[in-house]
């Protein structure tokens, strides 16, 4: 008998080899990008970040959609929809979305998106949001805001810093549906692959990533998102430090070690 969405979590959860699976579980409501999923897949991935065990985070969708984004009944700004809340409600879900997306960033794991469908506004900002994006190739992108009167802007904070902006200000003007082979040409994601090999090829990915420092991969995640908004003077003061205090860890003592011995690493926390 199939569950109703009351009893339903809102994602589910699975992790193998030090790797953390989350999949958005509201495929019939194409996965919208609620206050309950937003608030959910934060408590996922902020558990994470303090599980030494797991080293990647995966993020994909259950059914055809990963995700088409907020929830418009949550975001209208309709004055039939609790009048006097309307603006406190809205600001409430951009918020929440926030913190989820900066979580992200943030987040001393690995992220990938697994894109297994349609992502849509909110749900095209997450895949931007992610360090790293795979999608099937029959999957579709857009940033619609302008055919409902409004304007996809938060979407674009991070659509805007995986694009060229022409290409990010195209999809945001049209709101147009762009197809995957697009998305890899703009830069929104890394590889397009059949569906029937996504999950696959995700796997292949997020394995890979498990095997290697998890130390390392923390400190030059952190590095990276601090430089690349930064001018290229400050961006070679704040990378060189952070470089410096990697070559100097004991993980990388420890890789070095390893090459000249020829034998495999023993990182830390595996």
């Amino acid at each position: 008998m199939t569950q109703n969405n009351e009893i339903q979590p809102y994602v589910l959860a699975t992790t193998t080899n030090h790797v953390l699976w989350l999949s958005m579980n509201r495929p019939k409501e194409r996965n919208p990008l609620s206050s309950a999923m937003l608030k959910t897949l934060y408590k996922h991935i902020s558990e994470a970040n303090s599980n030494d065990d797991i080293r990647v985070i995966v993020i994909t969708g259950e059914g055809g959609v990963f995700s088409a984004g907020h929830d418009l009944k949550e975001m209208s700004g309709r004055k039939e929809n609790c009048e006097p809340d309307n603006a406190k409600r809205i600001k409430t879900v951009l918020d929440d979305c926030t913190q989820l997306m900066m979580s992200l960033v943030q987040s001393p794991k690995a992220v990938i998106a697994c894109v297994q469908g349609t992502a849509s506004a909110a749900g095209c900002q997450l895949v931007s949001m992610c360090d790293l994006a795979i999608t099937q190739d029959k999957a579709k992108f857009c940033a619609p805001g302008v055919n409902i009167g409004t304007f996809c802007t938060t979407p674009l904070v991070g659509i805007g810093r995986n694009m060229h902006r022409k290409h990010a200000m195209e999809i945001a003007l049209t709101g147009d549906m762009f197809d995957a082979e697009d998305a890899m040409r703009f830069g929104l994601v890394n590889k397009v692959v059949k569906a029937e090999e996504l999950t696959e090829e995700v796997t292949k990915l997020a394995n890979k990533i498990a095997q290697k420092s998890a130390v390392g991969i923390h400190s030059g995640k952190l590095a990276f998102y601090q430089q690349i908004d930064q001018s290229i003077e400050d961006a070679y003061v704040s990378a060189s430090n952070a470089m410096l205090q990697a070559m100097l860890s004991d993980e990388c003592e420890e890789g070095v070690s390893a090459f000249f011995e020829k034998r495999a690493p023993q990182w830390q926390g595996l």
